[in-house]
């Protein structure tokens, strides 16, 4: 069930994409603005107490609901309900026509263009930006959105309580960014556990995709990557994601603004191999192209997921087969 349960999901969001901007996440957001609203008076056992509340009220529902349809066999609602959830949590288009027109204007020369719809995506001051800061951009949030939209929700899924895990993925990941990355709520200690939870949500989701980057690309840039650049990020989470895709693609990401690498005008055949921790990561600088390998490299990792989730599927039913 959980292979077909992501199955029909992607293919349903295939022919009718989720708006990021839909009336569920609309009135979750809303939900998360409450709670700070209610709970926030600097202190981060506040931020602890809002986050539980938050979880209970989401997950419990999905949760009975899913096991009431269980307890009565019945199991084609079951399933509905599953594809449901999936189709709900799942993000693998939401963002897409941003990542679409940004490579079609970098195509066509139109940097300006481009530059605009990275802005209205990443909600960052784009003036100025050249076309290989532009793809660089493009490349690493389309990297860090993919995993936290689709590899994160795919791994929770496959937990017990399957749905329910699902939401808190999603809920946990957005409360992550809603009560921490805003100008006002900085430094607050309200944010603190949401971060830290999130953190340990996302540990084994994180080094699994950046192992299926690996595994679908160029396994031995990927893997020195992520060992030698993978902690110069100030996240750790973002740093092994963008490393590891990085060297499978055969690209430099990351800028010094942000501690990820040294990045300097060398050809990767000098990077150093010694001992010593290298200063260089391997690879070419962004460009226009590898906005098309970033495309070639998700697809190829969102087979390999979907690939062992069906051998794992056909395991646990031969296991429970008579």
């Amino acid at each position: 069930m959980t292979f077909l349960s992501i199955l029909c999901a992607l293919l349903i969001e295939q022919m009718k994409p989720l708006r990021a901007d839909n009336p569920i996440y609309a009135e979750i957001k809303a939900l998360a603005l409450r709670m700070e609203t209610w709970f926030n008076a600097g202190h981060s056992s506040h931020g602890r107490i809002g986050w539980f509340l938050m979880m209970a009220l989401l997950m419990v529902p999905t949760a009975l609901i899913y096991g009431i349809l269980k307890h009565y066999n019945l199991f084609l609602a079951a399933f509905a309900w599953n594809v449901l959830i999936v189709y709900l949590t799942l993000g693998f288009r939401h963002y897409s026509h941003y990542f679409t027109s940004i490579q079609l204007a970098l195509n066509a020369g139109d940097e300006a263009a481009a530059r605009k719809l990275l802005a209205e995506w990443t909600k960052q001051d784009t003036v100025g930006m050249e076309s290989s800061e532009i793809a660089r951009l493009a490349v690493e949030k389309s990297l860090i959105t993919t995993h936290r939209n689709v590899f994160g929700v795919f791994f929770w899924f496959l937990m017990p309580l399957g749905p329910a895990c699902a939401v808190m993925y999603r809920v946990a990941e957005h409360l992550a960014r809603a009560w921490n990355e805003p100008e006002h709520m900085r430094n607050e200690a309200f944010g603190q556990f949401a971060a830290r939870a999130f953190y340990w949500i996302d540990w084994i989701p994180v080094r699994l995709t950046a192992v299926a980057f690996a595994v679908v690309g160029n396994f031995e840039d990927a893997i020195y990557a992520w060992r030698n650049f993978a902690h110069r990020w100030t996240d750790e989470a973002i740093g092994i994601i963008l490393a590891a895709g990085g060297g499978a693609m055969g690209v430099r990401l990351g800028t010094p603004a942000e501690n990820a690498a040294k990045v300097l005008p060398v050809d990767a055949a000098t990077v150093d191999t010694s001992d010593e921790e290298p200063d260089v990561l391997p690879g070419e600088e962004p460009n226009v192209r590898a906005l098309q390998s970033t495309v070639g490299l998700v697809w190829r990792a969102l087979l390999l997921w979907m690939m062992l989730l069906l051998l794992l599927s056909g395991a646990v039913w031969l296991g429970a087969a008579p």
